[in-house]
């Protein structure tokens, strides 16, 4: 037995040799990443749930010889010409890559939805229908930025769409539409929208103090009308049948927001929406956070064209935000100052966040001025408006 032929080959076959070869050093840099990504989820508390999950899956998929995500099971050549082949992932492919089947399928993002649909009150929308001209409003963004990243002639039709509804502030539905329209995209556009979701307190206030007056912040809201049980039973039945049948490519998405609203206001199903709400919610989470990860390979991720995607995701969140408050200035004039403009920023799909911040803003100004349930209407009709927007760009590009 030769120890030293031994020895030479357990080098040889290290992670630590793979380093230095061909892209080695963009895994490395990539670890770098991943290990920062962590701080922020853990130390800063950014968007943790999923930050950290998605920081661990690019520290795993990164780390050389683990073979644990197969890139070319699902963006090569082969997948993009014949389709993915399922058996050959169950057969051949690494955990990261089984895990990854429930992003590729759409399944993981619809299963998210269903614990928000658990964990959304549609009252405050439902008591004042402005609120779905503001949830709409900011959804001007995904439109914007799907323009600025058509112009830059960098991506076609379908990358600019899916990078475009980074714009809506909405993790699931930014994953539920890239997976199909730019795979090869996914990991800059999840790490991009769910970056940006964590960095709503800090990104919008300067835009709504900049965008409303002093009068305008302080403005107080009165209390609306009590929505019935009845009213949020056939609600979201009705959204379902009515979206589904215009447009069709987005029912599994926003059909499963619906149904697990349903399960939470029918009053009969409590254990079921208390499952959605956190057993399952949890467990997707895990899941679905790890294996977006893994799509940040060093080889694939560090281009020039996530670091436009970066820029273009920004922009498009700050594009929302404007959107939103213009036009909440503008119902605010329309209801001769009964409605606050501030609450316009949170049309953004964030929920609840981007309603905290807008409360937060207006008892910055007024210290008896709490706009929270106000700001919830436009808040969750802005998750209706990114699915919606989504399913409009799947039946243009998805065909």
């Amino acid at each position: 037995m030769n120890i030293g032929e031994i020895l030479k080959n357990l080098w040889n076959d290290s992670g630590y040799n793979l380093f230095g070869v061909g892209d080695g050093w963009k895994s490395l840099l990539m670890i770098i990443i991943a290990l920062f990504f962590l701080y922020l989820g853990i130390k800063k508390k950014f968007e943790p749930l999923l930050l950290v999950g998605i920081a661990f899956g690019m520290l795993l998929t990164n780390l050389p010889g683990g073979e644990m995500y197969h890139p070319d099971m699902w963006t090569g050549a082969d997948a993009v010409a014949g389709g993915v082949n399922y058996l050959d992932v169950l057969q051949h492919g690494g955990l990261l890559d089984i895990l990854y089947i429930g992003v590729k399928t759409g399944v993981y993002p619809c299963l998210i939805f269903m614990g928000v649909g658990a964990m959304t009150d549609f009252g405050p929308m439902l008591s004042r229908p402005s609120s779905l001209i503001l949830g709409a409003a900011a959804q001007g963004g995904i439109y914007l930025v799907f323009i600025l990243a058509a112009a830059t002639g960098a991506f076609t039709g379908g990358e600019a769409a899916s990078i475009s509804i980074i714009a809506g502030a909405d993790g699931p539905t930014a994953i539920f539409l890239t997976k199909t329209l730019a795979p090869q995209l996914l990991a800059p556009i999840a790490v991009a929208a769910y970056s940006y979701m964590a960095l709503i307190p800090l990104l919008q206030p300067p835009f709504m103090k900049m965008l409303t007056t002093k009068k305008e912040r302080m403005t107080v809201m009165t209390a609306t009308r009590k929505v019935s049980k009845k009213e949020k039973i056939i609600f979201p039945i009705l959204v379902t049948i009515v979206v589904s049948l215009l447009l069709p490519s987005v029912a599994p998405l926003l059909g499963c927001l619906m149904f697990g609203n349903l399960l939470k206001e029918c009053g009969v199903t409590e254990r079921l929406s208390d499952t959605a709400q956190n057993a399952l919610m949890n467990i997707v989470t895990l899941f679905l956070g790890i294996s977006v990860g893994a799509t940040a390979v060093g080889a694939t991720f560090l281009t020039t064209k996530t670091l436009l995607i970066i820029v273009l995701g920004l922009a498009g969140f700050v594009l929302a935000t404007i959107c939103g408050l213009l036009i909440g200035k503008l119902l605010y004039v329309i209801s001769k100052g009964k409605i606050n403009p501030l609450i316009g920023s949170a049309g953004v799909s964030a929920v609840p966040m981007a309603a905290r911040v807008s409360n937060t803003v207006g008892l910055q100004y007024n210290k008896g001025n709490y706009l929270l349930m106000h700001a919830m209407g436009p808040n969750v009709a802005g998750v209706i408006g990114s699915a919606v927007a989504a399913g409009f760009l799947l039946a243009v590009f998805g065909a």
